[in-house]
């Protein structure tokens, strides 16, 4: 299991799609553990035990990091998002929209 989750498997591999694009994966890793056993008495004093165990493993992507131009931007690919995620996650894009009207829109020296 320690093989196979590293930090390379939450954090992806750089994908270089263009000289001022890279993309950069984000996943959610979940793993487990589980076991269990009994004593079963027996007729002939012997001492017989039952058990098992398992694992089990998760990796779902959450989502990328996307470079582009020197600027960071990091987008969301979950499925359930509630709504105060969503608007926490939209404010960065609202922010840089304002300053762009609002750098457009220069009161005029009279």
């Amino acid at each position: 299991m320690r093989q196979l989750v590293d930090v390379s498997t939450i954090v992806g591999e750089p994908i270089v799609l263009s000289d001022d694009i890279t993309v950069i994966p984000v996943s959610k890793v979940t793993y487990g553990f589980a076991s269990g056993g009994s004593d079963f008495p027996s007729k002939n004093n012997t001492q017989l035990f039952g058990g098992g165990g398992g694992a089990g493993i998760t990796i779902n992507p959450v989502a990328f990091l996307v470079l582009k131009n020197g600027e960071v931007t990091l987008k969301h690919i979950t499925a359930n998002d509630n709504a105060a995620e969503r608007i926490v996650n939209m404010v960065p894009d609202v922010i840089d929209k304002v300053t762009e009207v609002v750098g457009k829109v220069k009161p005029s020296k009279e």
